[in-house]
This record gives structure tokens, sequence and C-alpha cells, in this order.
């Protein structure tokens, strides 16, 4: 695959607007094969998705969840190109390279234990409100 710097592409092309789908579908695919939190993620994501549905959540209540989702794998896409990126360019451990990549897996945490409680604060009522 040949690199196009910013400065030599064309402004707009709506061949390339469809092509960029293309190109973020292959990065999900990618970070699905590759990484085992991505994918984690992806199927508690489904599940969590699933259960909203079983227990009839709010529109509000749903969009909450789905934004929380959405929060915990996009910073787990991000996480990962950090993470080959930094292994990209300093392929020997560096201290530098290891705090950036152990910053970035915090980010991801981070992300997902609030959208945990998100998760408990919306879910658990319902839960109780069955027995």
């Amino acid at each position: 695959m040949k690199w196009i710097s910013k400065g030599n592409k064309k402004k707009y092309s709506l061949k390339r607007f469809f092509k960029s789908f293309t190109y973020a579908f292959t990065g999900i695919k990618t970070a699905c094969k590759s990484e085992q939190n991505f994918l984690f993620d992806v199927i508690f994501g489904i599940l969590t998705i699933v259960f909203g549905l079983v227990l009839k959540l709010s529109i509000v209540e749903f969009a909450i969840v789905l934004l929380a989702i959405a929060l915990v794998i996009g910073m787990e896409l991000i996480n990962t190109s950090i993470e080959y990126t930094v292994d990209m360019a300093m392929p020997e451990i560096h201290p530098l390279a290891r705090a950036a990549k152990d910053i970035s897996a915090g980010e991801a945490l981070v992300c997902a234990i609030i959208s945990f409680i998100v998760g408990i604060i919306i879910y658990l009522p319902k839960i109780i409100a069955l027995f």
C-alpha cells in the first residue's frame, strides 16, 4: 500500500469518502482478530444491548448505555492504535514507550470502569424490580 501525505491528496472525492469506510471496517476487523480486550468489549457490548432490550430500558437509558459502549470500544481502538504505533516506532523496550502504552491502557480501563458503573446505575434497579 502506498502512503499519501495529506499535502498530495485531492481535497474532496466521493470515491475517497466511501473508501474511508473500507479502511475503518478493516481496522475494526483487525482489532477483533488481534486484540483480546477489544473482542471482549464488543461481545460484552452486544450482550449489554440484548440485556437492555430484555429489560425494556427507556430511550434515554438505552442511549446512555449505547454511548457507554461506544466510549469503551472507541477507547480500546485508540489504545490499540497507540500500542501499534509505539511498537513500530520503538521496537526495543524503552521506559517512555512502556509509559505511553501503559497510560493508553489505563485510559481504556478508566472508561471501562466508568461504563460498568453506569451499567450498574441503569440495570441494577431494573434487576431488583424483577424480584
